[in-house]
């Protein structure tokens, strides 16, 4: 199959090609994906190192499993799923293994967007820096909740499917980590009162929300809000 069909062929076309033995449909499959799971993984670990494990952990993992996938779901909800999984799994790993505080600002200083230039302004780094703290201190469910529907922009519903667990379980987790978050995150308000940002958005229940990653403001178009069927 040459790069045209490839370029043509949907995320289940070229899954289900992948089980049938073609060997290269997975590899299109993740070109086309992993931008969007490392922006993931990235947002919800802060590491640069644990979250290209945790994408090479669920990428491993959908490869060997690709025969299970029923079409339930959009193949990129089934995707996100495996790399939040994965994300978790580390996680709680680490956290298992930590015996002392991490001093986080030393890698943090490091991290950008996924798609930034290293000649980003200076304050959009900062931004990013204390946001991936804040984040940092959150209970990886919560995290990951917040990562997708605050962060990556996915509905609430969409979420819960990528987390495998209830519409309700999201929603809470999305306000004990808002809530969490705000007297860290007060002062990077535009009005630094920490008040309730006037929204439309169908998601956001009233309270504190996160702000948008460095770089994206709230009439930007999300990125990486795969995994919509």
């Amino acid at each position: 199959m040459d790069d045209v069909i490839y370029d043509s062929a949907s995320d289940a076309d070229l899954l289900a090609l992948h089980v049938d033995g073609d060997p290269h449909a997975f590899g299109e499959l993740v070109r086309r994906h992993r931008d969007r799971l490392w922006a993931v993984a990235l947002r919800t670990l802060g590491d640069r190192e644990e979250a290209a494990d945790a994408v090479q952990d669920a990428l491993v993992s959908a490869y060997r499993s690709a025969h299970t996938f029923r079409g339930q779901s959009a193949v990129t909800t089934w995707l996100h799923r495996i790399t939040v999984n994965a994300c978790l799994d580390r996680a709680r790993k680490a956290a298992s293994r930590r015996t002392a505080p991490l001093a986080e600002t030393e890698r943090l200083e490091q991290l950008l967007e996924p798609h930034e230039s290293a000649a980003a302004p200076a304050e959009r780094g900062d931004l990013h820096r204390e946001l991936l703290q804040a984040l940092a201190t959150l209970p990886p469910d919560q995290r990951a909740a917040l990562v997708l529907v605050d962060m990556q922009g996915y509905p609430v519903a969409e979420a819960a499917k990528v987390l495998d667990v209830p519409v309700g379980t999201v929603k809470s987790r999305c306000a004990r980590g808002r809530a969490r978050l705000l007297p860290m995150l007060t002062h990077l308000r535009p009005d630094g009162m920490g008040n309730p940002p006037r929204s439309g958005g169908r998601n956001r229940s009233q309270g504190a929300s996160v702000p948008p990653p460095a770089g994206q403001s709230d009439a930007d178009p999300v990125k990486g809000g795969g995994g919509r069927a």
